[in-house]
């Protein structure tokens, strides 16, 4: 049974976040655990901020949005046990919220967020630096979802030869052995007519072992200006890929394709990062 968080930030109900952790539990079932936050966005809960101990924005209108939270609370817990579902409520993260989700990310296994809030009320550059101190804060992957979308039937497996897109690639599987039987695409994508993909046998080898109909495939495509486009002609698709981290940064999942991607709100994306 693996343990799942989903952050619930003020008013706002992620029903699309929601929505794919009870489709999971019908593959393979779930611990639930909702964290509510009362009075931060998402964007301030992983603002460098609050990371370095500075104060906590006062929240605005208190008394309603704890009315709401209430409200939230009671709806989280009810659509639960409608889906008979396993579920938790952390509703004590007041202050210190970044090390207080961070550690709560320590003893999950999947933190799921939306991605209409997430980028709500930010702009693209802002939008690049809180996604990374997200990946840098959290001890577990990342499930980036978008309110409306169609439970995956089929893996996208973005690769470019590093240790992060590897990486990526066996903890979803490890996570998601219910998604492995799946059609899955393990995508190398570079604007070079020559460019052979890297490691081909080593990878072909790994994946195979863990993805039940596995079919690898060559974009001879820039992957920073075309690949969205060619991502969104798929249909009922997970994204796969590995992290920008602080150290590696992988070629392929530079700030924009990443961004991009999640930008459009058209697919779930599951970012895992060491």
């Amino acid at each position: 049974m693996k343990k799942i968080l989903v952050a619930f930030s003020g008013s706002y109900f992620p029903d699309g976040a929601l929505e794919f952790a009870f489709q999971l539990n019908k593959t393979q079932p779930i611990l639930l655990t909702g964290v509510f936050i009362p009075q931060a966005t998402y964007s301030y809960l992983w603002s460098a901020a609050a990371t370095l101990g500075g104060p906590v924005l006062p929240p605005l209108y208190e008394e309603v949005t704890s009315e709401v939270v209430e409200e939230n609370i009671t709806k989280f817990k009810s659509l639960c046990e409608l889906n008979n579902i396993k579920y938790k409520v952390h509703r004590d993260v007041y202050d210190f919220v970044l090390p207080e989700l961070t550690k709560e990310s320590r003893f999950a296994d999947l933190l799921i967020l939306s991605s209409e809030k997430f980028y709500e009320s930010l702009s693209k550059e802002e939008t690049i630096d809180r996604l990374k101190d997200i990946l840098q804060a959290t001890e577990c992957p990342v499930l980036v979802v978008p309110e409306n979308f169609k439970f995956p039937e089929k893996n996208i497996l973005a690769y470019d030869g590093s240790a992060s897109s590897v990486y990526a690639i066996k903890q979803f599987a490890y996570l998601f052995p219910e998604l492995t039987n799946n059609e899955s695409l393990l995508i190398f994508s570079k604007n070079e007519e020559e460019a052979e993909l890297p490691y081909e046998t080593f990878i072909e080898e790994l994946g195979n072992q863990h993805y039940k109909n596995l079919k690898l495939l060559k974009l001879k495509i820039n992957p920073k200006k075309y690949f969205t486009t060619w991502l969104n002609q798929e249909k009922n698709v997970i994204l796969v890929s590995g992290s920008f981290g602080r150290s590696s940064v992988s070629q392929l999942f530079r700030k924009s394709f990443v961004t991009e991607v999640i930008s459009e709100h058209k697919l779930p994306v599951f970012i895992a990062h060491r």
